[in-house]
């Protein structure tokens, strides 16, 4: 078994709409050895080694479903055994993931689409490596691949060093309480980098976390509570109890400063922090000197301070309440009157919650150097047996850091210890902060009973609180979350998700447009590449989730507009988990049978993903049987249907029940778009009106505007703003590169559009019929080299009645295809269908096949030209022949210039040329225009 090839979604997709990984297996021989053939001398094993899989429900959803399956006579294949396994790999290194699918793929015996869930990719992935070489260690010797783990191999080290691997990557603690109260209030979450740095929110509504610090957290705040010298005199001016407190830099400042204070003391290094350094009760110079040392090891400044005997608690304070205490105990063993302390230390790191570092919610016991100190002040080393309920403490502090244990005393702190802590943190600044308190016991006052404070922590950790040892879990992550985003803040700017075979980068710009317009800062992505603002950020096709996350990310973004192909949802999912409003503008032949994808159908199925997760409301293409068809699968609050027949059955239906519809209508003047919505009735716009119709000639462009004023409707943009927004957006290679450019500055009238599918084409054909011309109408045909030959003769059908001369051409990316192979099979299907050989042109290069385009029109001519690197194109359509006429702003002196190509030209030493789509101007030195 092996795997062929791996997609890593990582949002909604036709598989879920949460994160997954899809396998492509091909089981080979093992096709003919399901678990049944198998038998217990594979199955026994493999329950040994991950019991849990006993849990696992598969189809009859309930414990023990899955090994049900393994042991039915046939039992069941191998790629679904894998599937299980990786999840409950996941499930052993602390990822909760349940849902996993395995289907064999029609037509390919023996392959299977093997899809499970993840939390961390790289996690996920680990997983299902790992899940491969257990299955294939297991194998009887007959059916074992060259590639399976030697007979040495150990699955036991195997797993545990997985699990570490797993651990290493996930959130600590306390960032996972953050993310898991956003996703308990559905505020949507990004991970910024491999450790804390995480994004709550999208667009102007972020806020950042690192660890427990976040992006309002005040930076002279945190320096405060870094100095612990600071800090205590700040305090200390406050009238808030403190011990008293010396700088030394020395072993026998140290001793001088002891003596001034007054033994007992603590020595603590004056910028550590998690206990590091850190030494209490010390009562000789000798202490001190031993103390120093291990101070030093952590900072030159060492703070010595008066020794405030009680238990150690946390009092956490966010924004102004005190939400947790817990009383620390340092790391300690219980003696049984059996077991040596080293025993002992290790039944204790046995308890799974205990790890390293911060990776659980405890950390190990260690016995070092700190913890010989302690022992041997009992006159105790490793191997010494305490006696049955001893406590024997290996630290002096009570971090959790450094194995200590707490217990959540929120419910009995008094108010006066409430009160003080909250005081504390306000005076340091912190919006959140851990008040470090010694007192013997926190249920009294500090005055009646004494203590003090001995620091204030900037980005506390939180998961004594989340996790305690004992008593109830408080919920400061929740704490943290409301305070970032109060009731009724919106945590989510509006998403907008475009989807269909033809239309949707046009439809995309002419909503940023109307969002624009509106006053919103638009955040688009769409084939043309990634635009802030209007503003191009990152040119290409930029419709996955990279670019998602690029729009989402960006805290300057009021509204993001969406354009979803399919092959970034084939490849990657969605970049975000739900759409306030989506729309799917069509589906017809294109890109079939890649990806998998080889019907109508399929191709439907994925877009029908944006449609699954629109929140607000579904708009779909009423005149396009595959797309009514997804209202069966959208949970939007709104359905809206765009038509162009006005006498549409369902249609009028839907808006007698009081739905949305965007009708267009016969009017006195021309066309109507309409407006149907709670059996209210308003006309929008004349389509003559939109100048990217061209005067209602372009009915693509009538379409793609209604899904726009649509999209714009149920984002509550006003009518008089979708009125205005649709009235100045044009088809010019500025707003709308590679749509319907149309250049008139020629004796002949060209079109530039990069149609490159059979519906798309037909749209051109038909504008071009409808537009009409004196003389001669050309094309310049082509299409893709990875689409199926039907697809390309089927291009050549559509254009073959509409045009007098075909120039043929290839595309630069040739996509597999020979170098003159779509260019000659348009040619031949041409004269298929009665196309006279004289009247056909073969150039395969594309910049050649434009300039014979160009030279061979005669004026009255309509040149219809199908680009693929459509910016090149456009400037040889607009510098072709005539030559550029320029003017110095100064002189007012013009001159032509007779060139095919004037970037940079140079006029003088300090004057050259700029050309770009805006057109040619002149320049003086590094000015622009």
């Amino acid at each position: 078994m092996k795997i062929v090839s791996t997609n890593v979604f990582v949002g909604p997709s036709v598989y879920a709409h949460f994160p997954v990984i899809r396998h492509v297996l091909d089981l080979g021989v093992l096709e003919e050895w399901p678990t049944g053939k198998l038998g217990e001398a594979f199955i026994g094993p493999l329950l040994d080694f991950l019991p849990g899989l006993n849990e696992h429900g598969c189809s009859y959803r309930e414990p023990g479903g899955f090994v049900r399956r393994m042991r039915e006579d046939e039992g069941t294949w191998l790629g679904h055994v894998m599937e299980h396994v990786a999840i409950e790999l996941q499930n052993v290194a602390g990822s909760a993931v349940t849902f996993g699918r395995t289907r064999s793929i029609e037509g390919q015996p023996g392959h299977y689409n093997m899809v499970f869930q993840y939390k961390d990719k790289a996690v996920g992935r680990e997983a299902s490596a790992l899940a491969l070489n257990l299955i294939h260690s297991l194998l009887p010797d007959e059916v074992k691949p060259s590639d399976a783990p030697s007979d040495d191999w150990d699955f036991a080290e195997e797993r545990d060093s997985y699990i570490r691997y797993a651990q290493s990557r996930a959130l600590g603690p306390s960032t996972a309480s953050l993310v898991s109260a956003a996703e308990d209030r559905g505020i949507p979450w990004l991970r910024l980098n491999r450790y804390s740095l995480v994004q709550f929110g999208y667009g102007r509504y972020q806020q950042r976390i690192q660890a427990t610090t976040t992006g309002n957290t005040s930076n002279i705040a945190v320096e405060l509570a870094s100095d612990k010298e600071e800090t205590n005199s700040i305090l200390r001016d406050l009238g808030l109890p403190v011990p008293k407190q010396i700088i030394v830099r020395t072993a026998s400042q140290g001793v001088r400063a002891a003596e001034r204070i007054g033994y007992p003391v603590v020595m603590k290094p004056l910028a550590g922090n998690h206990g590091r350094g850190v030494s209490i009760d010390l009562r000789t110079p000798e202490d001190i000197e031993v103390a120093f040392e291990k101070a030093r090891e952590h900072g030159r400044s060492i703070v010595v301070e008066s020794y405030i005997e009680g238990f150690d608690h946390r009092l956490v304070v966010i924004n102004g309440e005190l939400v947790a205490a817990a009383k620390r105990v340092p790391g300690h063993v219980v003696g049984d009157g059996k077991n040596s302390i080293e025993e002992l230390v290790d039944i204790v790191n046995s308890d799974p919650r205990r790890g390293v570092g911060h990776e659980k919610v405890l950390t190990r016991l260690e016995l070092d150097d700190q913890a010989e100190r302690m022992m041997k002040k009992l006159g105790y080393d490793r191997s010494s047996v305490p006696g049955k309920d001893e406590l024997v403490y290996l630290r002096s502090t009570a971090n959790l850091s450094t194995g200590g244990t707490a217990i959540d005393v929120t419910d009995v702190i008094h108010p006066d210890n409430r009160e003080m802590a909250i005081r504390a943190v306000k005076a340091i600044g912190l919006d959140i902060g851990g008040v470090d308190f010694l007192t013997k016991d926190i249920t009294e006052s500090y005055r009646d009973a004494g203590g003090g404070i001995c620091e204030i922590n900037a980005g506390p950790g939180f998961r004594m609180h989340v996790a305690p040892s004992e008593g109830t879990p408080r919920d400061v992550g929740g704490a943290v979350i409301d305070m970032l985003f109060p009731p009724d803040t919106p945590s989510r700017i509006p998403i907008a998700a475009i989807t269909g075979t033809n239309g949707k980068t046009t439809t995309a710009r002419m909503l940023a447009h109307i969002l624009k317009l509106s006053g919103l800062t638009v955040g688009l992505t769409s084939t043309d590449g990634v635009y802030i603002d209007g503003n191009l950020s990152v040119p290409g096709d930029m419709t996955g989730p990279v670019s998602a996350h690029m729009i989402l990310r960006d805290p300057s973004v009021d509204v993001a507009v969406m354009e979803v192909a399919r092959g970034g949802l084939l490849r990657s999912g969605l970049g975000f988990q739900e759409a306030n409003v989506s729309a799917c503008l069509n589906v017809s032949a294109d890109h079939l049978g890649l990806r998998g994808i080889n019907t109508l159908e399929q191709l439907a199925e994925v877009k029908r993903v944006p449609i699954e997760i629109a929140k607000d409301a579904a708009i779909l293409n009423a005149d396009d049987a595959l797309c009514l068809q997804m209202a069966d699968y959208t949970k939007a609050e709104k359905l809206c249907y765009v038509t162009m027949n006005p006498s549409h059955s369902l249609v009028k239906q839907h808006i007698r029940a009081g739905g949305q519809a965007f009708v267009l209508e016969q009017g006195m003047n021309g066309h109507m778009i309409t407006i149907y919505d709670n059996e209210s009735h308003t006309p929008l716009l004349w389509t003559h009106l939109i100048p990217a119709t061209i005067e209602g000639r372009a009915l693509h462009n009538v379409q793609n505007a209604m899904f726009a004023a649509a999209l714009a409707y149920n984002m509550n943009i006003s009518l008089e703003d979708i009125r205005h927004g649709l009235r100045t957006f044009d088809s010019s290679f500025f707003q709308a590169p590679g749509r319907m450019n149309i250049y008139d500055e020629h004796p002949f009238r060209v079109i530039l559009d990069y149609a490159h599918n059979p519906a798309a084409v037909s749209a051109m054909c038909g504008l071009v019929d409808r537009m009409g011309a004196e003389g001669n109408k050309i094309i310049v045909l082509a299409a893709p080299g990875d689409r199926r030959d039907e697809d390309i003769r089927e291009i050549a059908k559509i254009a073959s009645g509409h045009f007098d001369r075909f120039i043929c051409r290839c595309d630069d990316n040739r996509r597999g295809r020979g170098e003159d192979e779509v260019a000659v099979m348009l040619k031949n299907r041409l004269l298929e269908l009665g196309v006279s050989a004289d009247r056909i042109e073969v150039v395969p290069d594309e910049q050649e096949a434009t300039a014979r385009a160009l030279e061979s029109s005669s004026t009255g001519d309509l040149l219809l030209i199908l680009g693929d690197n459509t910016t090149r194109t456009w400037k040889q359509i607009i510098y072709f022949n005539s030559g550029a006429k320029v003017e110095d702003a100064d002189t007012k002196a013009t001159m032509s210039i007779d060139l095919p190509d004037i970037e940079g030209f140079t006029l003088t030493e300090d004057l050259h040329i700029i050309s770009d789509e805006r057109g040619v101007r002149i320049a003086r030195g590094e000015e622009s225009d």
